[in-house]
C-alpha cells in the first residue's frame, strides 16, 4: 500500500485544474489502472500465438505477438473499434461505442510471421466482383461448381475467367483453395504491374501551370518505376550556424554509403535515384549526370523550371560526384549570410523534376520560408490574443493558400514530401507541414538543434525514412458489406475522390481512421466485412494492390457488443477525429467533446448493461477500464493542452505564476504527427512507459532461455513491467533507500530522472560518477559500463530501437536540478499538471456527469453537460 509518507510530491513546475465541487475521498491505487492491462497482455502474448479467425479477443497493439493469418487480416493491418459489429444503428448509438476501422496496411510484421504473400496476376490482374469491384478474398463463396463466386460484400455473382476456373470439393471450396493465397489469407498482394488498367495517372496540366519540366508528362497512365529521391538542403545562414546542414549532409552521406567507423552499412536501395538540390533566396541544381558537378541556379521563384535532364542519377555509379558534392555543401555556404528561404519554390521545383514519374522529396529546413511561392511574413502572429477565441482555430490552418496548391499538386503526381524542420524561432509550421500532411509524408521536429544531441537521430529518423515498408503513388479505397458504409475517414491523405483516398507515401508508421454507419440492419446469423484495397507501387519499381480483409461477428445485445470492444481502435479513432477538426473548432470545444463521449459510452453501457445498479456507483466495463485514462492523457497532449502556469523561482522561493499556452509551431506539429501515428505509437505516445531503473530484477533485460508454448526454448531478454505515469506512485524510500526513474518513452523523447538522494552505487552503476551534482545533464548518450545494471539499461534502448525503427533523444533530469524536470512531470499524465485535471478529478468529473443523467435525466450534451465546468 501506498503512503502519504513514502511517494514523492508533485513539484510546483507546472499546474493544472482543480476539481471544483465535493469530491469523495478516493484511493489513488484503487483506481482503474491505465497500464495493468498492457502489462498482463504483454506477458501472455510473448509466448503465445494468435489466430485471426473471428470471435477471439485480438491482442493489445502494444504487445509483440505473432499473428497466423486465417483468412483474417492480422490486428497489425487492421483493428476496430469492437470485434462485434453491433446490428443495428439504434445499437451502435444506445452504447455510444464509435463503429470505426484503424488501417495500418504496411504494418512491420515480428520475425516468425509469415510475410504478405504476393500474387501475380498477370495482364488480366485479380478477379474482382462485378458490381463493387471489391477482390477475391478468402470469405467469398463459390457456386456453379466453380463456374462463378458470390462476393461476400455486395452478394453479386461473378464468372470466373477460363485461366482461372477450379472444380470444387464436398465443401464447395476449390481443390486449389490451399495452394491460392488470394483464397485463404486475409492480407495479399496482387502484382499488377503488367495491367495498365492499374497503373498511377498523370493528372491533366492545370491552365496556369506554376512549375515547367524539361519533360512534360503526357496526361495518362505511366509505367512503374523504382521510387526516386529528391534531397532538398536549406543553406540559410540559420542553418550553417545550428550546425544542422553539416549534421543533414553527414546523416545523408552515411545511408547512402555507410560508416565504418560508426558499424553502419549502406541503407540506400540499389534500384533507387536521386537528385540533390540546395535553397536559400534561390533555387539551386545539381548536374551529377557528367564528369564535373555543375551548379545551376534558378532565380525566378514564380514559374519555377528544371534547367536539364541528367539530375537523378544512380548513388553507386556516381559515389565519387555525390559525395563530393555533400562534403562541399557545407564549407560552399559557410559564409552565408541571408536568412532567406524559398521552400515552397524548392517544393515545385522537385515537383517539376519528379513529374511523370511520382517520388518523395525530403526537405531540411531551418528558417521561415520568406521568398518564393508560399513566402510567409516575417512577423509571427499574435498567438496569446488568439487562444480560446473563435479565432483560434486560425493558428491551426495555412496562412497561405498557396501551401494547400502546392500540397494537391504533389498529391496529384504521386509526389510524397517528409520534411526535417530544426527552426530557432517562429516557422509557421500550420502552412509547411500541410504538405506533407496532404502526400502522406513524414515530419521531423527539432527545434534548438544542437548538433551532438540532435544530429545522430536525425541520422536515424532518415534511414527509417528511406527503409521501412511502403509504397508510393497510392491509392485507397475502403469497401464494405451491405448494412455499413463509410461515413467519415482521418489521416494524413489527400481526399481525391467521396471514398478515395490518395497517399503519395504510405509507409509502415502510418495508419488512418475510418468512422462507419449503419445503412440498415445486419443480420446476427452472418459476418459483417470490411475490405481495404491500396494500389501502390513498391520501392523496387512494381505496381501492386494490398488487399486487406477483415470478417466480424454481429450481435444484437449490448453486452456483447461491449464485451469484445477494443479500447485502443477507440481513442485511435477518437485521437485522429479531434486532430481533424482542430482547424475548424476551438481546442475548448474539442476537450469538451472528447470528454462527452467518454462519459457517453459509460453512461451506454450503465443503461443497457448495468442499469440495476445503483446511479451513485462508477460502473465500468472491463474493455474500456482505462478509457477516461486516455481520454485525460488526450487532453494533455501538446495539441489540445490548455492553459498552464509556470511557477517561477528565486532561492527556491516561488516569486511568480506565469501563464502559458503551447505555441502553435509545436501544437501543428503535433498535430501532424498524432493523424500519422499507428495505434502502437499513439498508446505509447498518450501514456508513456514509465521504468523503475533501481529496482531491476536480475532476470530483467538480461538473456535468458524461455519456454515457448510449442514447448521450444529459445533466448530472449525479457522487458520490465512498466509503472503508473505519477509522481504518487514513484518512492521516496524503501528497499534501496532512494529512487531511480526511467520514462520510456514517448517515441520522441527519453528523461532519466535522478532523485536528488539517488544511491551513490545506482549512479556509479550508470553513470560512473557516485555525486549526482557529478552527472552532467547534458549528456546524449549514456557511457557503456561493466555493470549490471548498465548493461540493462542498453539492452533496453536497444529493444526501443529495434521496436521503432530509430533511437530517441536522451535527457537528464535531476531532481530540483534540470529543465527536463518539466517535461518529465508533464509526462506524468494522471497528476495535475498540462492546464488539466489529476486523472482521480477526471474520473470523479465524469462520473458526477453521468449521474447527474441518471439522476436527473437530460443527455450528456443537453443542460447537463459538462461545458461550463472547469474545462
Amino acid at each position: 500500500m501506498y503512503t502519504h509518507s513514502n511517494h514523492i510530491p508533485q513539484p510546483p513546475h507546472s499546474a493544472g485544474l482543480n476539481y471544483k465541487g465535493l469530491r469523495p475521498r478516493i484511493d489513488p491505487v484503487q483506481v482503474p489502472s491505465p497500464i495493468d492491462a498492457i502489462e498482463r497482455d504483454r506477458r501472455v502474448w510473448e509466448s503465445k500465438t494468435h489466430t485471426t479467425l473471428p470471435g477471439t479477443h485480438a491482442p493489445l497493439c502494444t504487445s509483440d505477438f505473432v499473428a497466423v493469418d486465417q483468412g483474417n487480416s492480422s490486428p497489425k493491418f487492421v483493428r476496430v473499434s469492437t470485434w462485434n459489429m453491433p446490428s443495428t444503428s439504434k445499437l451502435a448509438a444506445e452504447s455510444h461505442v464509435p463503429v470505426a476501422a484503424i488501417f495500418h496496411p504496411f504494418a512491420d510484421q515480428s520475425p516468425g510471421e509469415e510475410p504478405v504473400p504476393l500474387i501475380h496476376t498477370g495482364p488480366a490482374g485479380p478477379a474482382r466482383c462485378a458490381r463493387c469491384r471489391s477482390y477475391i478474398n478468402p470469405w467469398c463463396s463459390w457456386i456453379s461448381g466453380g463456374l462463378r463466386w458470390k462476393c461476400n460484400l455486395c452478394g453479386q455473382e461473378t464468372e470466373v475467367t477460363p485461366d482461372y476456373f477450379c472444380n470444387l470439393d464436398a465443401n464447395f471450396l476449390r481443390l486449389d483453395h490451399l495452394q491460392r493465397p488470394e483464397l485463404n489469407k486475409g492480407t495479399v498482394d496482387f502484382e499488377v504491374t503488367s495491367s495498365k488498367e492499374y497503373w498511377a495517372q498523370n493528372p491533366p496540366a492545370h491552365i496556369a501551370q506554376p512549375f515547367y519540366s524539361v519533360e512534360t508528362p503526357e496526361p495518362g497512365p505511366r509505367i512503374p518505376c523504382p521510387l526516386t529521391y529528391v534531397f532538398a538542403f536549406d543553406v540559410s545562414m540559420e542553418a550553417v550556424a545550428s550546425g544542422f546542414l553539416q549534421s543533414s549532409c553527414d546523416s545523408l552521406k552515411t545511408i547512402l554509403y555507410g560508416n565504418a567507423d560508426l558499424g553502419i552499412e549502406s541503407n540506400f536501395l540499389p534500384s533507387s535515384r536521386l537528385a540533390i538540390v540546395t535553397f536559400n533566396s534561390s533555387l539551386h541544381f545539381y548536374h551529377l549526370d557528367s564528369e564535373m558537378t555543375r551548379m545551376l541556379v534558378v532565380a525566378d521563384l514564380e514559374e519555377v523550371f528544371v534547367p536539364t535532364l541528367g539530375l537523378f542519377v544512380d548513388p553507386v555509379e556516381r559515389r565519387s560526384a555525390i559525395e563530393a558534392l555533400i562534403d562541399g555543401i557545407p564549407s560552399q555556404f559557410a559564409s552565408a549570410t541571408s536568412s532567406d528561404s524559398c521552400l515552397g519554390s524548392t517544393i515545385r521545383g522537385s515537383l517539376a523534376a519528379l513529374a511523370g514519374r511520382g517520388g518523395h522529396v525530403i526537405l531540411f529546413q531551418s528558417t521561415l520560408p520568406t521568398v518564393g511561392a508560399g513566402a510567409l511574413p516575417m512577423a509571427p502572429p499574435s498567438e496569446t490574443a488568439l487562444y480560446d477565441t473563435d479565432k483560434e482555430k486560425n493558428l491551426h490552418a495555412p496562412r497561405s493558400g498557396t501551401w494547400i496548391s502546392i500540397a494537391e499538386e504533389c498529391a496529384e503526381h504521386g509526389i510524397g514530401v517528409s520534411m526535417f524542420l530544426a527552426p530557432g524561432k517562429y516557422m509557421d509550421t500550420g502552412s509547411v507541414c500541410v504538405v506533407a500532411t496532404r502526400t502522406g509524408g513524414e515530419v521531423f521536429w527539432h527545434p534548438r538543434f544542437v548538433p551532438a544531441r540532435d544530429g545522430p537521430i536525425v541520422r536515424d529518423q532518415l534511414r527509417r525514412l528511406v527503409t521501412r515498408s511502403q509504397g508510393y503513388n497510392c491509392m485507397a479505397r475502403v469497401r464494405t458489406s451491405h448494412g455499413l458504409q463509410v461515413k467519415a475517414q482521418y489521416g494524413t491523405f489527400y481526399a481525391s475522390a467521396p471514398n478515395e483516398l490518395a497517399f503519395a507515401n504510405l509507409s509502415a508508421d502510418a495508419s488512418f481512421s475510418v468512422e462507419l454507419e449503419h445503412t440498415r440492419s445486419i443480420s446476427p446469423r452472418g459476418y459483417a466485412f470490411l475490405q481495404c484495397a491500396v494500389l501502390y507501387t513498391s520501392v523496387e519499381g512494381q505496381r501492386r494492390v494490398r488487399v486487406v480483409n477483415l470478417a466480424v461477428d454481429v450481435v444484437e445485445l449490448a453486452g456483447s457488443l461491449f464485451q469484445f470492444a477494443d479500447l485502443e481502435s477507440v481513442i485511435c479513432h477518437m485521437s485522429k477525429e479531434a486532430m481533424s477538426s482542430m482547424s475548424q473548432q476551438r481546442t475548448l470545444i474539442i476537450r469538451e467533446e472528447l470528454t462527452e463521449k467518454c462519459a457517453g459510452l459509460l453512461l451506454g453501457y450503465r443503461t443497457q448493461c448495468a442499469a440495476a445498479t445503483r446511479s451513485s456507483q462508477l460502473i465500468i466495463p472491463e474493455a474500456f477500464r482505462a478509457l477516461p485514462a486516455f481520454t485525460l492523457a488526450l487532453q494533455k497532449t501538446k495539441p489540445l493542452k490548455g492553459t498552464y502556469s509556470i511557477h517561477l523561482y528565486k532561492f527556491h522561493t516561488a516569486v511568480d505564476k506565469e501563464p502559458r499556452q503551447v505555441s502553435s509551431d509545436v501544437r501543428n506539429y503535433h498535430i501532424h504527427h498524432i493523424l500519422s501515428m499507428s495505434p502502437r505509437s499513439l498508446m505509447h505516445y498518450l501514456y508513456p512507459r514509465l521504468l523503475a531503473l533501481h529496482d531491476l530484477d536480475d532476470q530483467i533485460a538480461l538473456p535468458q532461455i524461455v519456454t515457448n508454448e510449442d514447448e521450444t526454448k529459445t533466448e530472449k531478454i525479457l522487458m520490465p513491467f512498466c509503472m503508473r505515469d505519477s509522481y504518487f506512485f514513484m518512492e521516496a524510500g524503501g528497499r534501496k533507500l532512494f529512487i531511480y526513474l526511467f520514462p520510456s518513452d514517448n517515441d520522441e523523447t527519453m528523461i532519466l530522472w535522478v532523485g536528488s538522494s539517488a544511491s551513490p552505487q545506482l549512479l556509479n552503476d550508470l553513470f560512473g560518477v557516485d555525486d549526482i551534482h557529478a552527472v552532467d545533464p547534458h549528456m546524449h548518450t549514456l557511457p557503456v559500463l561493466s555493470s549490471t545494471l548498465s548493461t540493462q539499461v542498453h539492452n533496453i534502448f536497444a529493444n526501443r530501437f529495434a521496436e521503432k525503427g530509430r533511437s530517441s533523444k536522451l535527457y537528464i533530469a535531476r531532481q530540483n536540478l534540470d529543465a527536463a524536470e518539466i517535461e518529465f512531470s508533464d509526462m506524468l499524465v494522471e497528476d495535475q499538471n498540462n492546464g488539466a485535471m489529476s486523472y482521480l478529478d477526471y474520473l470523479a468529473l465524469v462520473h458526477k456527469q453521468i449521474t447527474n443523467v441518471l439522476t436527473n435525466g437530460g443527455s450528456l450534451t443537453g443542460s447537463s453537460s459538462i461545458r461550463g465546468s472547469p474545462w
